[in-house]
């Protein structure tokens, strides 16, 4: 069994720099030959992350940060975005699957990483999010035609 990879990355918050990290982290996880199926899902799922934090944490602000921590060991990926936003109350994100929600182009971000990932949660003062996948993790559950 290898030693896990464990990286902590402080970015400036900016689409470019989160697309880098992003990059970066997937090599990471290719490397240790993780399926198709699960790049995937932490692809997915940590792009919503990170952009959430550049996008609506941070508010855009160039002179602020977002700190990217992740561990990838040979049974699981884990990885926290903080950003310095004064962060949310997840629980309270509208239902994007409601009737009143579909045309609204907001909160599906983290419904797409609970479905995505084995484990997803959230700080007590809602501006950072912790994501797990664990290697043999078959959500979602896909269906072929």
């Amino acid at each position: 069994m290898r030693p896990p990879t464990t990286k902590r990355l402080v970015i400036a918050n900016n689409p470019d720099e989160a697309a880098r990290v992003l990059q970066e982290m997937l090599a990471d996880v290719q490397a240790r030959g993780y399926s198709d199926d699960v790049l995937f899902a932490i692809r997915l799922s940590m792009d919503e992350a990170l952009n959430n934090a550049v996008q609506h944490g941070n508010c855009g602000d160039p002179d602020k940060t977002v700190i990217v921590e992740y561990t990838i060991s040979d049974d699981s990926f884990k990885a926290s975005v903080t950003d310095e936003g004064c962060g949310f109350v997840p629980d309270r994100v509208p239902d994007p699957t409601c009737d009143e929600n579909l045309d609204r182009p907001r909160g599906r971000g983290v419904m797409l990483m609970k479905a995505y990932m084995s484990e997803v949660s959230f700080n007590e003062r809602g501006n950072c999010v912790t994501l797990v996948k664990h290697r043999q993790c078959k959500l979602p559950i896909r269906t072929k035609p």
